[in-house]
């Protein structure tokens, strides 16, 4: 069960479906998502994601209002346990602080309520804005993901792989 978490500035509330056209419309702004992944129909999407089996979805709230959403999964197997996250955030907030506050809420939340050890992120690795927001968290580069996904344009983009250790979260 999903619980509402609470950042320094952002609330993560567990996602609804009555949430994906208010997520779909963020997705769909080009420094958000469409420029790194992009697709055709993104409300499919966005529902898509909120019934994966295995993946929990947060809306980003800041101010009372939607401003993105914060996923997450797990691998269970003992031997390789861990976590990965994965998030967007409307463009008009980008550069205040507010993604880096939903990371290090969530990365808190699955370091200390879940258990985990280490947690993963892939951001393109031409997405410099979402490295430094990680770094600031403590995540750490481990190396690139070499035509790692498909961007909108047809041809295979670079990820980069973060992950970040339970000593490493910083504030």
């Amino acid at each position: 069960m999903q619980t509402t978490l609470y950042g320094a500035d952002v609330v993560l509330r567990p996602a609804t479906a009555d949430d994906v056209p208010a997520l779909a419309a963020i997705r769909a702004e080009p420094e958000v998502y469409a420029r790194w992944r992009g697709g055709a129909d993104l409300v499919a999407a966005v529902a898509d994601d909120l019934a994966s089996s295995g993946q929990y979805s947060y809306v980003i709230e800041y101010g009372g209002r939607i401003i993105g959403a914060i996923q997450w999964s797990e691998e269970s197997d003992p031997d390789y346990r861990h976590a990965n996250i994965d998030i967007y955030l409307t463009s008009a907030l980008h550069g205040r602080g507010l993604g880096t506050d939903a990371v290090r809420t969530l990365a808190r939340h699955l370091l200390t309520e879940r258990g985990h050890h280490r947690i993963t992120i892939d951001p393109a690795a031409d997405n410099e804005a979402a490295i430094r927001s990680y770094r600031k968290v403590g995540f750490r580069p481990v190396g690139i993901m070499r035509r790692y996904e498909r961007g909108p344009d047809g041809t295979w983009h670079d990820g980069l792989l973060m992950d970040l250790l339970a000593e490493d979260l910083t504030g």
